[in-house]
């Protein structure tokens, strides 16, 4: 059987689109231009720019936009990101567009790093892409907020880390999804205790660490796994209503974990929120000896 393939009709109007390297001092010009209105978040501008410093800007077919009177349908929010990183970037500038476009510009869905992830051929995306971005936070702003514009991480960033540390995060991801099972952290959380800690700690015994809290069995009284077990028990009977935040639960994990590396220093275990101005705390390196 054959098919027709027809060929492409031409698009109506009379617009062209360009490749150009635009500077500051070009977004500048562009913005200084009459422009459909569009609101400024000044967080997503921020993000942009920090992408551009990083390195990760990468040409697309997402570009700027302008009708056929000059006025700035698009790229506002790129062009401002040019200016705060004062790095200049490729971009694909249209010119000519119908004004009748604006409406649909940017409705499409955004891609989420589970998306960018989807390729490695990684399972449980989720719950992978959210460790990843939580252990960059942790490394990058310990004792910042993780959330809000301030605790932006990118989807480059993400797939960056991944490939360079797939088979830590696949094993911390599902030993994350046993231990919530039986500690109180979420799954998050306790795929990122456990990444964090086993980080720098390759000649600890992280099988006996999980297997204890996974099963409770034969622990003495003071074992910092116990009192992490119990951490959730505690909680209600303290009628605490607060949901406790992705911080402190991380916090929480790498204390106990950091109590069972030293022994000695488990009768001052408190298990608890981070107070304020309380930092993260660091955890316990354990090496091997040369």
């Amino acid at each position: 059987m054959t098919v027709d393939i027809s060929e492409p009709e031409e698009p109506d109007g009379n617009f062209a689109s360009r490749v150009l390297k635009v500077t500051p001092e070009i977004a500048k010009n562009f913005l200084s231009q009459a422009a459909v209105d569009r609101r400024l978040n000044m967080g997503q501008v921020r993000a942009l720019a920090e992408s551009i410093l990083r390195g990760e800007w990468k040409l697309t077919h997402q570009g700027i936009a302008f009708d056929q009177s000059g006025a700035l349908l698009d790229g506002q929010h790129r062009l401002y990101a040019i200016i705060e990183a004062n790095t200049p970037v490729e971009l694909l500038v249209f010119n000519g567009l119908s004004k009748d476009v604006f409406p649909v510009i940017d409705t499409g869905k955004r891609r989420s790093a589970a998306d960018t992830l989807f390729s490695t051929g990684a399972k449980y995306l989720p719950l992978l892409s959210s460790t990843i971005r939580h252990v960059i936070l942790f490394k990058t702003i310990p004792n910042g907020p993780w959330s809000g514009t301030r605790a932006h991480v990118s989807n480059d960033q993400i797939l960056a880390a991944y490939n360079m540390g797939r088979d830590w995060y696949g094993e911390a991801v599902t030993i994350g999804r046993d231990l919530s099972k039986c500690i109180f952290a979420s799954r998050t959380a306790a795929a990122v205790g456990f990444f964090l800690t086993t980080e720098v700690a390759p000649a600890a015994d992280a099988d006996e660490w999980v297997s204890g809290l996974k099963s409770g069995a034969s622990l003495d009284p003071g074992d910092a796994r116990l009192v992490l077990r119990e951490v959730l028990r505690e909680t209600q009977k303290r009628g605490s209503k607060r949901r406790m935040s992705m911080r402190d639960q991380v916090a929480i994990y790498i204390k106990a974990w950091n109590a069972w590396v030293n022994p000695e220093k488990a009768s001052e275990l408190r298990l608890r929120r981070l107070r304020k101005g309380e930092n993260m705390p660091m955890p316990v390196e354990v090496k091997f000896e040369r």
